[in-house]
């Protein structure tokens, strides 16, 4: 297929990026594999070193050590390293014990390659490393005493350097015992933030499953009135009927029947969901029509609480109402207790197919840790009920602003 000469550099150039892009996580994965596999790669570059050097220095004059001895034996001292993975205690302490091994054979052989000093500082590093605390402490033993001997079988050694050369293989055991106290730090410092986020979580389930309890039984009262109203209607147009209506009668008597059977089923149900020793609530279910008795609690308690009233105020239906009345009553709650604000305003829109509700205060907003979390859940849970909306912000001059919006159409039909 012939492309048209304006789409050619476009192609191009897709197929470079795409080229650049294939590089590029070539050489992240490259680069992942390096660092992953670091200390394995030193070890064979080390190994390697070792051999070679004391390999050129077989001729060279006072060298005692054969050269068919020397390059496998000192290879043999760091090859251990390989192992750290799958052996991390044995691999490194055979490091020093195979040098300690080899400078009873020839005492100069272990200290002549600098491979062979590298090789056994990261050996006590890791030994250091460990996270079983006793055999981290059993390697130290091992370095100290391994060095020892070393130092010991060196011809020509000082003093001095039976004190100096185990001290420094120590430093290197203490480097890393501190980086693994360190990452025993951070570990458990992701445990106790795991453990937090998932106390976090659960008490936000308990939260939303006690505020679903209390929608429950605020709406018990709505329902249950509403049940009770079409019982009595039934019943007063049967009793009204003619006898021969009687089919109809029987009719309604069924309808009477079933309204009682949901009045004893909801208390039933009411009851399975009070939590022991909480008690029946006597006083009637609050709604808008409460709501300025609520700002003058609010404002005794000291916050300012001005309202705000758009539309033509009409009736609500029963449910939203409870739940309009609990939405502005936590929104102030929060502004009060937690927020320290100094003033709020409550706005309630009406329109005939919803009822928008805004708590506006000049508070420190929602910081975390300042009670706003179950608040909202709760506040959330009454939105989802009725299929509204409900989104919190930080308004720019500062302080926290709750939106809500109920719709109305479903349950005016």
């Amino acid at each position: 297929m012939v492309l048209p000469a304006d789409d050619a550099p476009s192609y191009s150039g897709r197929r470079r990026a795409r080229g650049a892009a294939g590089y590029v996580h070539s050489m992240d994965r490259l680069g992942s594999l390096a660092r992953r596999y670091a200390p394995e790669i030193l070890s064979v570059i080390l190994a390697v070193e070792s051999a070679v050097e004391v390999t050129l220095r077989r001729h060279a004059p006072h060298q005692p050590y054969p050269g068919w001895f020397a390059a496998p034996a000192i290879a043999l001292v760091i090859v251990p390293l390989l192992g750290r993975r799958r052996f991390p205690f044995c691999a490194p302490a055979a490091v020093w014990l195979l040098a300690a091994a080899v400078s009873f054979v020839d005492g100069q052989l272990v200290v002549t390659p600098v491979s062979v000093f590298l090789a056994g500082m990261i050996a006590s590093h890791l030994l250091g490393n460990l996270s079983d605390g006793r055999q981290a402490r059993f390697g130290l033993a091992i370095v100290l005493c391994g060095a020892v001997i070393v130092v010991d079988n060196q011809p020509g050694h000082t003093g001095g350097e039976f004190i100096f050369i185990p001290v420094l293989f120590a430093v290197a055991w203490g480097a890393g015992l501190a980086l693994r106290e360190r990452a025993g730090h951070a570990e458990a410092a992701e445990r106790r933030a795991t453990r937090a986020e998932d106390g976090r979580e659960a008490a936000a389930r308990a939260a939303a499953a006690e505020e679903r309890a209390r929608i429950a039984r605020e709406l018990h009262d709505t329902i249950a009135h509403a049940v009770s109203v079409m019982v009595l209607q039934a019943g007063a147009v049967r009793h009204k009927l003619p006898e021969a209506h009687q089919e109809h009668k029987n009719a309604l008597r069924d309808v009477e029947q079933a309204g009682r059977t949901a009045l004893t089923d909801m208390r039933a149900l009411l009851d399975a969901m009070r939590e022991d020793g909480e008690g029946v609530e006597l006083a009637p279910q609050p709604g808008l029509d409460r709501l300025s008795r609520l700002l003058e609690e609010i404002r005794r308690a000291g916050l300012p609480v001005r309202l705000r009233i758009a539309g033509d105020r009409f009736p609500l239906p029963g449910g939203v109402d409870i739940s309009a009345y609990r939405i502005v009553q936590e929104g102030l709650t929060n502004a009060l207790r937690h927020a320290n604000a100094t003033e709020a305003v409550v706005s309630l829109q009406y329109a005939p197919d919803q009822l928008s509700i805004e708590v506006r205060d000049n508070g420190q907003g929602a910081a975390p840790g300042n009670g706003h979390g179950h608040g909202l859940i709760g506040i959330r849970e009454r939105v989802r009920l009725y299929d509204g909306e409900m989104t919190t912000s930080t308004p720019a001059g500062g302080g926290f602003l709750l939106m809500t919006c109920l719709p109305l159409t479903r349950h005016l039909r």
